[in-house]
């Protein structure tokens, strides 16, 4: 269907069509011609809701019934958002490396059974660690260029490096590494090329896509930038996960939610925020309670959508942060006046109800704010298998061909880089 039959058939004007579509609240493709088009049984969900049909919940927390014999070593691995996710995919963890104290028990308390070592990955010797995949969420600093070799000694003393020498000292078959997006444009694309430089350099091919979470199962607008890493002697092709046809909405994610702790706003705050309608912002309050609120910012001309922002029924929640009551990055409850839950929070990033977090409630939000989405990660590990198992041109998957990345033009790479 195309943006004029679907304003039709939902009795809404083309324009709020395109912006529900910037917005999540439904999915549209593109065709060779470049226009919007939309899947049908995408606009009847939709519609559905539209007119208040909630009988549909889409939400779950999917769970591969088959497991696999292929193994993974997890680094920082923090509350265990991408572990749980490749276990449920079917995956077996053989390690996993996490340094702050309070993730680390949040991984022993749920999963007694893994080999969860609390310790600087700095001082971890992978020598002997046998795994056919090594995973990591590597925090990106930024490098120093001075050796000009833009290769593995460059990183040395980043996360990175460390996450290299893993690699290097394990040898798996496989090595997936996250990030957020904006690693692409850091340092105008250097960063990023010294990083794929590295990964060629201890003997991987390499291909990489940001991934966006609120088409794989997950009810939040979550992009990941995913690099996937295939030891060069091997033959298999690269499979990352494809999008669906769907979103899952707050209201379906926090249905029947449990009650559990979490932070509330001073009275004042409250006051102002309960002047927000649901998917509303600081634009839509009076105009002197709206100056007095923003402050400085008031005048800023960026940067400030997320200021006094609650949270919509109908739509994927916003990205969440590690804290859901910072000022720039408000995530106030649809309909009570008050930030997020801790469950609430581990619901929207697809943590099952009996995942219990340790630490202080400042400690679990961040936790939960930091980690890959559960089902976003059971998506990786289903793709990571079925490269694994040699299959390709999978319905469900996306091939993606090995970049040339030193023939980027790294001012264009937002062209570049898939979508």
């Amino acid at each position: 269907m195309t943006v004029t039959d679907v304003a039709k058939k939902l009795n809404i004007s083309a324009d709020t069509v395109r912006r529900w579509d910037k917005k999540g609240i439904i999915k549209s493709q593109r065709n060779n011609n470049r226009y919007r088009i939309f899947n049908i049984n995408e606009v009847r969900r939709v519609y559905s809701k539209k007119n208040g049909d909630y009988s549909i919940n889409r939400y779950r927390i999917i769970k591969s019934a088959k497991k696999t014999i292929f193994t993974v070593v997890d680094l920082f691995s923090g509350a265990g958002g991408t572990a749980l996710g490749l276990e449920n995919a079917g995956l077996h963890h053989v390690m996993l490396i996490e340094f702050e104290k309070n993730a680390v028990a949040t991984l022993k308390k749920n999963r007694p059974s893994w080999n969860v070592v609390h310790d600087n990955i700095a001082n971890v010797d992978f020598r002997g660690v046998n795994a056919d995949i090594v995973e990591g969420g590597f925090p990106c600093q930024a490098f120093s260029y001075a050796g000009k070799k833009l290769g593995f000694t460059d990183t040395r003393g980043t996360l990175f490096f460390e996450f290299v020498r893993a690699i290097k000292e394990i040898r798996p078959k496989i090595a997936i590494g996250e990030n957020v997006k904006g690693l692409l444009r850091h340092n105008k694309g250097r960063t990023f090329e010294t990083m794929l430089n590295t990964l060629d350099e201890v003997g991987y091919k390499v291909a990489y896509k940001v991934l966006r979470s609120q088409y794989l199962d997950v009810p939040q607008k979550r992009e990941r930038l995913i690099i996937f890493a295939i030891r060069k002697d091997l033959k298999m092709d690269f499979l990352f996960p494809k999008e669906k046809d769907y979103i899952i909405t707050l209201r379906e994610a926090l249905k029947k939610v449990p009650a559990t702790k979490g932070y509330a706003y001073p009275e004042k705050k409250k006051q102002i925020l309960g002047l927000v309608p649901p998917g509303g912002y600081w634009k839509d309050l009076p105009e002197d309670i709206k100056k007095e609120y923003m402050g400085a910012s008031y005048y800023h001309s960026g940067g400030k959508t997320g200021m006094a922002r609650r949270l919509s029924w109908e739509e994927p929640c916003l990205t969440l942060t590690t804290s859901p009551a910072q000022k720039q990055t408000e995530r106030c409850h649809p309909k009570e006046t008050r930030p997020l839950t801790i469950r609430e929070y581990a619901r929207i990033q697809t943590f099952p109800d009996d995942w219990k977090f340790s630490g202080s409630t400042a400690s679990q939000y961040k936790q939960i704010g930091n980690a890959v989405p559960v089902n976003m990660a059971y998506h990786i590990g289903k793709a990571v298998i079925n490269m694994l198992e040699g299959k390709k041109n999978l319905k469900m998957f996306t091939n993606v061909k090995v970049e040339k990345y030193k023939e980027f033009n790294w001012d264009q790479l937002s062209l570049l880089a898939p979508l």
